[in-house]
């Protein structure tokens, strides 16, 4: 009982956090004020959350990447996959090398094991966070795109990263060329399984749905179940299970291209998946801040064991580390942006990256979520039973990078965002109009062929034919507007009118409350005609 009083009461904490984010009068990324609240919580509360590392790791890192490697844009991400490939991968080797060393020199009493694991849990970027700090000021769309690849993929390498390193430190002993034919088996291993299991599942419900028909709960349930079991069976073959999280989403889209589901279950699917985004991110920052105090009691300790007795030396630790960080990101985004979207002169010279497009990116590679939840699952004792080392201290280290560099974007982006453009990308407003054209010819044959099957069934065939070009000056209309020259002139009117539509949907809510309150309107009724303005509007602001 009392594990679901937590629960809901870190549910709670994650709502009221979303409330007071939008109350402050100055602009403060929620994750911040998520962790402030937790703060409040440990400091004032004698509850306290005992969190099982693999408990931890299970409930929330695999729904998490399923969605992220399900949602991001895969053209996008193709497209510049040269650069998300070196700033995922390429950055992440070099963070977990570079820094590890680093922090094992500036910490000697972290063993060099514990070390790599903290550089490698601070390795992975958070776009969530990006976009929060980033919401006054657009980040251009190309660089999202990267930023969203870049965090899909380091989030898997830095958390393998951590696997390697959690053993070493647990054993005692590493060997490169083991540890490398381990990770060929842990990694492609988890990627098929991902894979695999997306695959079967998604041909399971598309059978099941040709014969018996769709129920819209059951379909999101299985949504919800693909991450925990993709996991779960790569973990039992000794694989990542991160990473078939990870390749179960990307499958997704694939899968549900040829494999059709009805419009009520994808809506209210992502509706369900927008709520357990939201709540597992904000649990996971308002028990960073619930774990603090009895985190830095153990840091302290742990950094006297080098000769200081000041806190204050956390602090530098911490600062040196982001201010590691900063310096390998700025100098990898550099080179890579100079080797890949940044066009070539006429004479062969690459042009050299402007320093803000380079600061920008670097300022964006924001921790989050994932870094938190990677520490988060260190072990509590090693295999002898004595305590993990560093545990505390590493824990620590690693919510004060995530703090401080949350409050480094958001002082930094707006600045560095306004005015900036990356390279134009290519215009996809033909791309479209010609979809909807396609699509268009597409429904006025369908509506043709349908209406000649009612008329030639019933005996009044006037009706059908009055329905079928009422239906299909829709579709014609849509086609002369884009086929033709005055293709803006008709987007503009189609703009207009939704606005103007978007003002007749107020007028219509506002006349439903008022039928209600004076009880003229059932309430079934109105949860009917309430669903189609939902719909209605929705669709004019898409």
């Amino acid at each position: 009982m009392e594990a679901v009083s937590i629960s809901l009461f870190l549910l709670l904490a994650v709502v009221v956090s979303g409330a007071v984010a939008r109350m402050l009068p100055i602009s403060v990324p929620t994750p911040l004020v998520q962790i402030a609240l937790g703060g409040l919580i440990g400091l004032s509360t004698s509850y306290r959350v005992e969190l099982d590392p693999e408990l931890f790791l299970f409930l929330f890192l695999p729904p998490l990447l399923f969605l992220d490697g399900w949602r991001i844009p895969k053209d996008e991400l193709f497209k510049d996959l040269p650069t998300v490939v070196e700033l995922a991968l390429g950055l992440v080797l070099l963070t977990v090398v570079g820094m590890g060393f680093f922090i094992h020199w500036m910490i000697p009493a972290m063993p060099l094991a514990v070390a790599f694991a903290l550089a490698a849990v601070v390795s992975p970027t958070d776009p969530i966070a990006v976009s929060a700090i980033a919401a006054r000021v657009p980040i251009p769309k190309r660089m999202m795109h990267i930023l969203e690849g870049e965090s899909l993929l380091n989030d898997a390498s830095g958390l393998v990263c951590l696997r390697f390193a959690t053993a070493a430190a647990m054993t005692g002993t590493f060997s490169a060329g083991a540890a490398a034919v381990n990770f060929l088996w842990v990694a492609g291993a988890g990627l098929a399984i991902g894979v695999g299991l997306t695959l079967a599942v998604s041909r399971g419900k598309a059978w099941v749905t040709r014969r018996f028909g769709e129920d819209t709960g059951s379909q999101i349930l299985v949504s919800l179940l693909i991450p925990f079991g993709s996991y779960l069976l790569a973990e039992h073959f000794h694989a990542s299970g991160i990473l078939a999280a990870v390749s179960a989403g990307v499958t997704m889209t694939f899968a549900e291209r040829t494999r059709q589901t009805l419009a009520i279950t994808r809506m209210r699917r992502n509706s369900v998946w927008d709520t357990i985004q939201f709540a597992l991110n904000g649990i996971i920052f308002v028990l960073l801040g619930e774990q603090l105090p009895a985190i830095l009691a153990g840091a302290k300790q742990t950094v006297a064991l080098t000769g200081h007795a000041s806190p204050w030396w956390l602090a530098i630790y911490i600062v040196a580390i982001v201010a590691g960080l900063a310096l390998l990101r700025f100098g990898w985004v550099w080179v890579s942006l100079r080797l890949t979207i940044l066009r070539r002169k006429p004479q062969g010279m690459a042009v050299s990256p402007d320093w803000r497009l380079v600061a920008t990116t670097s300022f964006a590679g924001v921790r989050g979520a994932i870094t938190l939840a990677g520490v988060l699952t260190l072990p509590l004792t090693l295999a002898d039973g004595t305590g993990f080392p560093a545990r505390d201290l590493a824990i620590f280290l690693a919510a004060g990078v995530i703090v401080v560099s949350l409050i480094l974007a958001t002082v930094a982006l707006p600045i560095l965002l306004k005015g900036l453009t990356l390279p134009p990308e290519p215009s996809r407003q033909a791309e479209e109009d010609a979809a909807r054209v396609a699509t268009a010819k597409a429904a006025v044959r369908a509506i043709e062929r349908h209406q000649h099957a009612l008329a030639e069934a019933h005996e009044d065939p006037d009706i059908f034919a009055s329905a079928g070009v009422r239906v299909m000056d829709f579709y014609r209309d849509r086609i002369d507007g884009l086929a033709g020259e005055g293709s803006d002139a008709v987007r503009t009117q189609e703009k207009l009118a939704s606005e103007m539509r978007l003002v007749g949907i107020r007028a219509e809510r506002e006349q439903l409350d008022g039928l209600v309150r004076e009880r003229a309107v059932g309430s079934e009724t109105a949860r009917r005609l309430i669903r189609e303005l939902d719909l209605a509007e929705a669709r004019h602001r898409g």
